[in-house]
């Protein structure tokens, strides 16, 4: 059966609020920019031509309005996107630090996206999907987890491929056991996972990145591994191969949706490659594309709308 959808994706949809400088008079200033991590990933397939499709859950209020014109106008099916007038909009204050580091105050006691029951998951998006991809923040609390595990369930009935990015976040955690405990459900369900570095090194408690991804690989045996280690670049670990590609130097901003935009890229690779085969030169390629992807989106401020166009990462690698 041909599928309708190279991509469905479930999980938080919600605003970030980046700094945006101070005003006139010393006030610092916020800019609301969609963001979430799932529809990150698939604005950034969109833009690839791939066909995508979300799941999840926004505020009857003026910011699940923007939500939902911003992922429809990315291109991104809303059709499974529920709109709930009992809860607000999830929001994220983003504080950047002089280094470029950040951190998060989250507006989500509770926010729209934890709220998403299982009987609103629209199985047919994913039955008509060849990848479904879920994160952690879906995995937070019951009725959601719930929710992503009937999704989980039904993209395994359609024989989908199953990609999972944990994207950490402890602010949102009642404890840092339950997140570690959500990883490895996720990772014993995945055939893809997007790690970065910090995380293979919370949940493996080894400080040595192939260490970690050993200990994951022999426990879970997910099939394909990528890590990602920021400006350092990124490695795959498929096969029994160990491919790494360095990162791209370009004048960064703020790195929201780097991540999201790596794993983006590497799951349009493989919609356009093939999963079961990939050799380690072209795992080089996905690796390199994926990496220069990231490395685009963190010179602009937000991510759904900050998606580089196809040519625009073809050039950042000629050079």
């Amino acid at each position: 059966m041909e599928k309708k959808y190279d991509v469905t994706a479930l999980g938080e949809l919600l605003i970030d609020f980046p700094m945006y400088g101070q005003s006139d008079q010393g006030n610092n200033l916020f800019e609301a920019c969609p963001g979430g991590a799932p529809c990150n990933v698939l604005a950034l397939l969109n833009k690839m031509g791939k066909k995508t499709a979300f799941i999840g859950k926004v505020g009857q209020d003026q910011f699940g309005t923007l939500l939902k014109e911003t992922i429809t106008e990315a291109g991104i099916d809303a059709s499974g996107l529920v709109i709930d007038p009992e809860v607000n909009t999830t929001l994220a204050f983003v504080h950047t630090f002089p280094d470029g580091d950040r951190e998060f105050s989250f507006y989500r006691n509770p926010g729209a996206d934890m709220m998403l029951r299982p009987e609103e998951v629209n199985t047919e998006l994913i039955a008509q999907t060849k990848i479904f991809h879920f994160g952690t923040l879906s995995m937070t609390h019951d009725t959601v987890r719930e929710a992503t595990k009937k999704a989980l369930a039904a993209a395994k009935e359609n024989g989908c491929l199953i990609s999972f990015d944990p994207n950490l976040r402890p602010p949102l955690w009642s404890s840092l056991d339950l997140a570690k405990e959500q990883m490895e459900y996720g990772f014993a369900q995945c055939d893809i996972l997007k790690i970065s570095d910090n995380e293979i090194q919370f949940v493996s408690g080894k400080e040595d990145y192939d260490e970690g991804i050993a200990y994951l690989q022999e426990k879970y045996h997910i099939p394909l591994i990528l890590l990602t280690m920021g400006k350092e670049g990124s490695r795959a670990y498929y096969k029994g191969m160990r491919v790494e590609r360095p990162g791209f130097t370009v004048k960064a901003i703020e790195t929201t949706g780097a991540g999201d935009t790596f794993c983006g890229s590497s799951l349009n690779y493989i919609v356009e490659h093939g999963f079961n085969d990939l050799t380690e030169d072209q795992l080089g390629e996905l690796l390199t594309f994926a990496n220069a992807a990231a490395a685009l989106v963190t010179t602009k401020k937000g991510a759904i709308r900050s998606m580089p166009e196809r040519t625009e990462v073809e050039t950042l690698i000629g050079e």
